[in-house]
């Protein structure tokens, strides 16, 4: 028998890999996009390239966030 507590478990769990794998197509279409190595600036302590992978972490965090939150009941 399957409870909601477990549905919504696997639910969140779902999620989590879900933003995980947009977390890291984000980075990868950001790499894609700008003419210089990301990685290679992100070593290299380049704060502004830090600054603007944060932001598009800790944004799709949220989102998620809110689909992780909306739905478990």
């Amino acid at each position: 028998m399957i409870t909601p507590i477990t549905v919504n478990i696997f639910y969140a769990g779902l999620a989590g890999l879900i933003c995980l794998m947009f977390m890291i197509l984000s980075y990868w279409l950001f790499d894609w996009i700008t003419p210089f190595d990301t990685a290679k600036q992100i070593h290299n302590q380049n704060q502004a390239v830090g600054t603007i992978i944060a932001g598009i972490f800790i944004g799709l965090g949220i989102a998620m966030g809110l689909v992780i939150g909306l739905s478990l009941n």
